[in-house]
């Protein structure tokens, strides 16, 4: 072999060429991901004020649901599946993602929150990164190995860019996708990605929502006791929600053939429920009641309230995420908690925001690193421990029934690995 065929075929050659390839696509998944992040922000933050200020649009609730459903009814095809589309792209590439996911499910979120319906905001984003990175996948004629890593870096990119969090991002993106395996082959990429899309949303001056521990307990063993409690019940609200969540999916899909009839049904419970409670807290994302449970008492039942909620919007078919409606169900658990453990209400909010969301998405090292980059390293140790006590005890359930089995939370329950959480 020449001197010339060795340096074509070196190792490092090879390697930059893996790092400049992936920096250019990962750059071009990153920029139109973090740009239709920044525009669907400003769109939620133009909807929660419009909301708010006429009040009288949660009456048209049941219609708007209804218009989407008819929308993704004449249109979606195989998008109405949203996020657990790209994680079966991923797993077993088929058809592939369309590209009409990315307007459909950008239109039908900014609607549910525009007339009250209880959801969150990163399903939407995950689509859309993973939306353009499919687009971008064909674009290059990227090979099966290469489409499935550009669209772990499609989740990377939308997951950053919504809540600036870009490691969080990163270890989200490659994790999510089978419990209990983290596949490092799609890691730089999904860094590239989760890089410039968080830059990217950044440069269009678009604020994040940002939290503060004001007290931190000193380290005890009755501390971490308390944590270990805490973070069992944080678990089974995780399990609680995604059970709920399905449950109502289940009975609305059964009870109304048709879809449109479903969301119109489920909008209408809504309505009833906020006048039935005189109240309208648990409408949107719940913001508002994640900021209060940092600093005062919240009504002790809102994370009830916010799960039946959030469950009834999402499983009469209105579009939008979960993640967000679980940081406010963690925030008010951790709150209501507080008082009952004798901890400050910042700090079992912190720990409820970030263990909830770990427990419903089988992701605790990115709840973990997400927590560190909300909150700083000063509670490490107990964001940690309440992100692995959390997925521990939500057990073989989560919201995205796609996700693949890589290695069981426990063998005495299920020991046949690689299934899918729906097959449970």
């Amino acid at each position: 072999m020449t001197y010339l065929e060795r340096f074509k075929n070196s190792y490092y050659l090879l390697s930059l060429f893996y790092l400049i390839k992936w920096l250019c696509l990962a750059g071009i998944v990153g920029t139109l991901a973090g740009a239709a992040s920044a525009f669907f922000l400003v769109s939620l933050d133009w909807a929660a004020t419009t909301r708010e200020s006429f009040t009288y649009l949660l009456f048209l609730l049941p219609f708007a649901g209804a218009f989407v459903s008819f929308l993704y009814m004449k249109f979606g095809g195989s998008a109405i599946k949203g996020n657990n589309l790209i994680l079966e792209e991923i797993r077993d590439r088929k058809e592939g993602i369309p590209l009409r996911m990315a307007p459909l499910v950008l239109f039908g979120t900014i609607m549910t929150h525009l007339f009250g319906g209880s959801a969150g905001r990163e399903g939407t984003a995950v689509q859309m990164g993973g939306t353009f990175a499919d687009f971008t996948g064909k674009i290059f004629r990227l090979d099966r190995i290469d489409r499935k890593i550009i669209l772990i870096a499609g989740i990377s990119a939308g997951f950053s860019s919504l809540f600036g969090t870009p490691l969080a991002g990163t270890v989200f993106g490659i994790e999510v996708l089978a419990l209990g395996l983290v596949s490092y082959q799609a890691l730089i990429p999904a860094f590239f990605a989760s890089i410039i899309g968080d830059q990217v949303t950044r440069g269009f001056d678009v604020p994040h929502a940002h939290y503060v521990i004001d007290i931190i307990p000193a380290f005890s063993i009755l501390l971490v006791l308390k944590v270990i409690i805490a973070s069992i019940l944080f678990g089974l609200a995780a399990l609680l929600f995604s059970q709920l969540t399905g449950f109502f999916k289940k009975i609305f899909s059964h009870t109304f053939k048709n879809p449109i009839l479903k969301s119109f049904v489920g909008g209408s419970i809504i309505v009833l429920l906020v006048y039935i409670m005189d109240t309208r807290d648990y409408l949107g994302l719940g913001l508002p009641l994640i900021e209060e449970s940092f600093s005062n008492e919240v009504n002790p039942l809102a994370f009830l309230w916010k799960t039946i909620y959030t469950s009834i919007t999402l499983g009469a078919g209105f579009q939008g995420g979960e993640v967000t409606p679980l940081f406010t169900i963690g925030a008010t658990l951790g709150n209501m908690l507080a008082g009952i453990l004798n901890l400050p209400l910042g700090f079992l909010a912190a720990l409820g925001l970030i263990a909830v969301f770990s427990g419903a998405t089988n992701t605790p090292l990115a709840c973990f690193i997400m927590g560190i980059e909300l909150f700083g390293a000063d509670a490490a140790i107990y964001l940690f421990l309440a992100c692995i006590i959390s997925y521990l005890f939500s057990g073989h359930t989560g919201i995205y029934s796609a996700q693949q089995i890589g290695t069981s939370k426990s063998r005495q329950l299920v020991k046949d690995e690689k299934r899918i959480l729906s097959d449970l």
